[in-house]
Parts: C-alpha cells; sequence; structure tokens
C-alpha cells in the first residue's frame, strides 16, 4: 500500500475505511473515507474508491478504474483498466465489467435538478469492453453486454445484448457461464 492514500477524507467526521485482510492496493490508488472493504481486495495503479461504497470480498479494481461513491459491489467481481462506476450503481457478486467499459447515472446531464440513477447489474453478469450501460438499466443475471454495446433498456437474464442501441438475443449455447469456468 505505498504510495496510495487509504482515508481521504472527503468531510468533517468521516470514517477510516474499512479493507479487510488480504489486501492489495497498488501506487496511486485513493480510497475514501467511509469505505468499507472484504477481504481479498486487489487495485491496479491509479484506482479511485469514493465515499460510502461498499464492496464485496475477493473484488479487483483495475488500473485507473473508478467507482463514484455511493455504491455496492458483490463479491467475486472484477472490473477491468479503466472502467467507470458512477455513484447510485449496484453490482451483484461474480460480474466481468471489461476494460473501459462506462456504466452512467445521469438521464439528463445539462439539468441540474436530476436524480441520479445507476444501472444495476446482476449476479453473474458479463460486460464487455468499451461497453456503455445507460442509467437505471438493469443487465439481468447471466447476461452478456457485447463489447461496444450501448445498453439503453432492461437486458432479460441470461440474454445477450449486442449493438448500439442493443438488441436483444438468445444466448448462443458454446459460450461457457462464468460459474462454469
Amino acid at each position: 500500500m505505498d504510495h496510495a492514500t487509504i482515508g481521504y477524507e472527503y468531510t468533517d467526521g468521516s470514517a477510516d475505511p474499512h479493507i479487510g485482510a488480504n489486501a492489495t492496493v497498488r501506487a496511486g490508488t485513493i480510497i475514501y473515507d467511509d469505505v468499507v472493504i472484504g477481504d481479498g481486495f486487489s487495485t491496479g495503479h491509479y484506482a479511485l474508491v469514493r465515499e460510502l461504497t461498499e464492496i464485496g470480498d475477493d473484488v479487483l479494481v483495475g488500473t485507473n478504474a473508478v467507482i463514484d461513491g455511493r455504491t455496492t459491489i458483490g463479491s467475486g467481481t472484477s472490473l477491468q483498466t479503466g472502467v467507470y462506476v458512477p455513484s447510485e450503481t449496484t453490482i451483484g457478486d461474480h460480474v466481468f465489467v471489461g476494460p473501459h467499459a462506462v456504466l452512467t447515472n445521469d438521464p439528463y446531464p445539462v439539468r441540474e435538478d436530476t436524480e441520479l440513477r445507476g444501472p444495476t447489474i446482476e449476479n453473474h453478469a458479463s460486460i464487455g469492453a468499451n461497453a456503455t450501460v445507460l442509467p437505471d438499466v438493469t443487465v439481468g443475471e447471466r447476461s452478456f453486454v457485447a463489447a461496444g454495446s450501448v445498453v439503453v433498456d432492461d437486458v432479460p437474464p441470461e440474454t445477450l445484448a449486442i449493438g448500439a442501441p442493443a438488441e436483444h438475443r438468445s444466448l448462443p449455447e458454446a459460450v461457457p457461464r462464468r460459474n462454469d469456468l
């Protein structure tokens, strides 16, 4: 944890973060106060975890990934290099989010009076590299979002979302599911 900031105070009276056993926090990483992280946590370099975030066990937050706070991330989840997770997002257990995928939470970014509504990524879902998931969208359990796709509406469980805007298709039989690996 050399050259990392653990316990970045964002407001007076914020509580020190809790990081479980066997963590690897690499140089340049900043973890704010009021963060609770389970055992086996690992980051790449320059990861950012903002306040009021809860992270389960055995989670990877890749190099230059940003978790913008007020977020819940389940156990066994992998956020690859450059992933952006906005506030008010829920990510389940055993989720894979590929490099530079972007989750969004503001349905009307130029308006000041909008309520932020991050997406929900359910257990065992997989999101490909450079995909974008729009606000208040649910990616169902065991679903796949193809690389580069733009997800504008809910993805049912065990479904492939592909394209921009993403169309929903049946999963190919040849695709191994995460729990089968």
